[in-house]
């Protein structure tokens, strides 16, 4: 499976030391990789302060890319799904990004969803018991007894996370 996380959607902006934040997010990644060995790539932001070019490098397996001055995570996320078709799973609670995977059929995951893997769940028994959870996450239409072709898809995508 191949995983891109919008890294500051996933941390949030509210933290007194974000260097720290983002670096405990990048050694959960690490340690989440060694469980699942899925393809990791995080992008975060440098869209005020960064270089005059988009910077990546990899640590313990994961991806990791800082977008260049001028440019956000979005746009790079955007243009890897859109560049490689394969079926990615993007970790983002912004909708314009959810829009944008599915029409590139992609699996939208909610950044706190994700975390809460990342946190709370070292072993695949813990994680398939909550997945039981996640079926409400959006209205249903149509025959109640069957989840919309997105939520079995979201459904699908978190059980192998």
């Amino acid at each position: 499976m191949h995983i891109v996380i919008d890294g500051y959607n996933v941390i949030g902006t509210l933290h007194n030391d974000i260097e720290k934040a983002r670096e405990g997010l990048i050694d959960l990644l690490i340690k989440y990789k060694k469980f699942k060995e899925h393809d990791i790539t995080v992008v975060f932001d440098a869209y005020k302060q960064g270089g005059k070019y988009e910077h990546s490098s990899f640590r313990g397996g994961v991806r990791i890319i800082y977008t260049r001055l001028g440019e956000t995570a979005d746009d790079v996320i955007k243009m890897m799904i859109s560049g490689l078709r394969r079926e990615w799973i993007i970790v983002t609670s912004d909708r314009d990004i959810i829009k944008y995977a599915w029409s590139m059929n992609s699996i939208p995951v909610p950044s706190d969803v994700f975390l809460d893997i990342l946190l709370n769940h070292p072993n695949e028994e813990a994680l398939i018991e909550d997945m039981k959870d996640t079926e409400e996450l959006r209205p249903q239409r149509g025959s109640s007894y069957r989840l919309s072709k997105k939520d079995r898809a979201v459904k699908r995508v978190l059980s192998k996370l």
